[in-house]
């Protein structure tokens, strides 16, 4: 396909934009491109929403994925129950017509209930209701004969005799997904589309009608009395409906199994739930919202590292390494560590010979998150890295070394990383201080992770390390004299605006400075007072929404410093979930829907777990440190509280916490360390901290003096 690149696409956007009235996309972007620092990089291809012609939704971006483990098809299930297979494919939806008129469509109806089950694997139920009409469906992958399909079970319900109606929708939650041609086999229990799918029914169709885009949606033809078996459709707009008998009263049930693909049987076990989750960090506690989410949290991670980590089941169902640095690290604090380790064996294949881990061109905080997450891995393992990582671990880190700018340059930007795209959700191309303390992070990991084998080496890095700390001190000393504040702008070139979320990097993940830093604390205090929309983060560059996963940054470095506002955050976010439990990238705040990326996102699946996990069980250097964050209303009951076993970078630890409203609760704690004991320290909101000393293995806590 390389003669693609000799098409004149800019004279055919230009022309065809002109002529339906449009303004000029490339003129603007060019334009666009004068708000940015010079880069080497251009934006990623998926910012430019303005111009979306076939993504049309952008208000209601929510869907669940469903599947199972190690198998790399996803399909989705918006909110009212349509479901999409395959990636970008066509949909199938549950209708129920009764003989008098009456129509129950989900996608109009005003009652609607959707939740997510995960007692054996993980479906979808959608509950819907209207004038005497019910349909539940249901949706999930299993196994038939060691080979995935996708199920959807339909239930109705009516005062009256009616049809169950299974209709092929040419969309999906992102738009149109062409259908040419449907066919009804002679047995009139399958739908064959476009020669390379099936749809396969429980019983047959009693009735079938197709339609074409000249013919008007299959909806309006319900009540032909002609029966169609085949449907074709030059534009891609064929509309299918198989219809079932439902008697009066009486319940009409159908399931329609789609083939997914032909499975490796031996990575697909028929028990893979079970043995997935064997062994996991789980949580117990008194609050059911919570205990949800992260349950559902716990099985979003699962779905999405069949082998590489994925950000969400659909638009984001390919591979950044910003992404799966996090999505990793979450993965080895449940204790999914063979998945982590599998992800993590697949980076060295996309570093280049130069050094640089590159999954989109432009990332340059892509080196520093690598070799953070590798550090992360052998910490939480208790292992050193093999020989074949050192090679990897050398080139990623004289790849920063190497791309820094010059200390010498007579601008704020002397000694950082280059301008770039950098994280999206952080405006147009810039020096961002994101990419630099993620570059600092990388060096010092590189450095810890060579002092064994290479202490020279080692030594070499951790200097770097310290000039490049150094450079982005003297930086931000700047920023802070033309800003009159010590808060943490973006870049050396920006005013304090949304996207100094990037610059919170300084204290979570990597924690490069002390909980108490006045930049640190600065900077969290302006996005509270500036960028904060009903309780959560409002990122209103690109994003333009309330984010999940960022207001989780915020309440973690709150949580450090022992500010209680933690704790508001964290029941933000959980109002923010959608009723299957998932969070789209970015929220609408009026309506509360989806308006950017995927709407299953499992980056922020991945913070809710670090957040709980961390109210629990955290690392801060030397010392780790227990219950910080453990809210006070689940003192009020006296059923235990439970946490573990939960890895840590001293070994892994489970936690029971026994309300006692007379003398206290008790904290117990079982461990298996990688070496020795390390320092403890008790942090229970409300109770006197307490250091543990060898030989404890439980306290009782004190009540705080008021």
């Amino acid at each position: 396909m390389s003669w693609m690149k000799w098409l004149p696409w800019r004279f055919i956007v230009r022309h065809v934009a002109r002529k339906q009235g449009f303004l000029d996309p490339i003129a603007l972007l060019a334009r666009l491109h004068n708000f940015a620092q010079p880069s080497e990089v251009g934006e990623p291809i998926e910012i430019p929403r303005a111009f979306s012609i076939t993504h049309i939704n952008l208000t209601h971006r929510n869907w669940t994925a469903v599947g199972y483990p190690d198998f790399q098809e996803l399909p989705i299930v918006d909110p009212r129950g349509l479901l999409t297979p395959f990636l970008d494919g066509w949909s199938l939806d549950g209708w129920l017509l009764a003989k008098d008129g009456r129509c129950l469509l989900p996608s109009r109806a005003s009652n609607c209930q959707q939740r997510q089950d995960m007692d054996a694997g993980v479906s979808i139920i959608t509950e819907t209701e209207m004038n005497g009409l019910v349909l539940s469906t249901r949706a999930w992958v299993e196994l038939e004969s060691g080979n995935p399909v996708c199920k959807l079970h339909l239930r109705a319900r009516a005062d009256t005799d009616a049809w169950l109606i299974l209709a092929l929708r040419p969309q999906n939650p992102e738009g149109i997904s062409f259908v040419h041609q449907v066919k009804l086999s002679e047995e009139r229990r399958t739908w064959i589309i476009d020669d390379t799918r099936r749809v396969e029914f429980s019983s047959a169709a009693e009735r079938h009608h197709v339609s074409d885009y000249r013919k008007g949606d299959v909806y309006i033809h319900l009540k032909d009395t002609e029966d169609q078996v085949e449907g074709l459709c030059d534009v891609g707009m064929v509309t299918a409906a198989a219809l079932f008998p439902v008697k009066a009263g009486v319940d009409g049930e159908l399931t329609a199994t789609i083939p997914l693909a032909i499975a490796d049987t031996e990575m697909l076990g028929s028990d893979a739930w079970n043995i997935t989750r064997q062994g996991l960090c789980t949580l117990t506690c008194p609050e059911p919202r919570y205990q949800f989410l992260y349950d559902a949290a716990v099985t979003s991670l699962i779905l999405h590292s069949p082998d590489d980590v994925y950000p969400g089941p659909y638009t984001y169902k390919r591979f950044w390494f910003r992404d799966a640095a996090f999505i990793i690290h979450a993965l080895l604090c449940v204790g999914l560590r063979d998945r982590a380790e599998r992800a993590l064996s697949r980076f060295p294949e996309r570093q280049t010979v130069l050094g640089y881990f590159r999954s989109q061109e432009g990332e340059w905080d892509a080196n520093g998150e690598v070799l953070w997450i590798l550090k992360r891995f052998f910490d939480l393992t208790g292992k050193t890295p093999s020989a074949e990582w050192h090679g990897p671990i050398q080139r990623g880190a004289r790849w920063i070394m190497r791309k820094r700018l010059d200390d010498a340059l007579d601008a704020p930007h002397a000694g950082l990383l280059p301008a770039g795209f950098s994280a999206e959700h952080l405006g147009p191309n810039d020096y961002y201080y994101w990419d630099d303390f993620w570059g600092i992070a990388g060096l010092r990991a590189a450095a810890a992770m060579m002092d064994e084998t290479d202490p020279g080496q080692a030594k070499e890095f951790e200097l770097a390390a310290e000039e490049f700390s150094t450079a982005v001190d003297r930086s931000l000393a700047g920023c802070a004299r033309r800003l009159a504040r010590p808060a943490m702008p973006a870049s050396p070139y920006r005013r304090l605006d949304a996207g100094a979320i990037g610059s919170l990097a300084l204290g979570y993940p990597v924690q490069l400075g002390a909980p108490d830093d006045p930049r640190l604390l600065d900077s969290v205090e302006f996005l509270i007072d500036r960028c904060f929309v009903h309780g959560a983060f409002n990122q209103d560059m690109i994003h333009s929404g309330l984010n999940a996963y960022l207001t989780l940054h915020v309440a973690q470095v709150l949580l450090r410093t022992g500010d209680p506002r933690y704790l508001d955050m964290m029941d933000a976010v959980a109002s923010l979930a959608s009723p299957t439990g998932q969070w789209p990238e970015a929220i609408h705040p009026r309506t509360g829907g989806g308006c950017m990326g995927d709407g299953h996102h499992v980056w922020a699946s991945a913070e809710w777990i670090m957040m709980i996990r961390n109210c629990f069980v955290r690392e801060e250097g030397a010392c780790l440190i227990l219950c910080a964050g453990i809210p006070a209303r689940w003192l009020d009951q006296d059923t235990p509280i439970r946490f573990g076993p939960a890895p840590t970078s001293f070994g892994a630890v489970t936690l029971t916490i026994t309300p006692d409203s007379a003398h206290g609760p008790r904290i117990e704690w079982q461990s298996d360390w990688h070496e020795g004991i390390p320092e403890i320290d008790i942090r229970l909101p409300g109770f006197d901290p307490v250091k543990v000393t060898p030989g404890m293995d439980s306290v009782v806590l004190v009540e705080r003096d008021a």
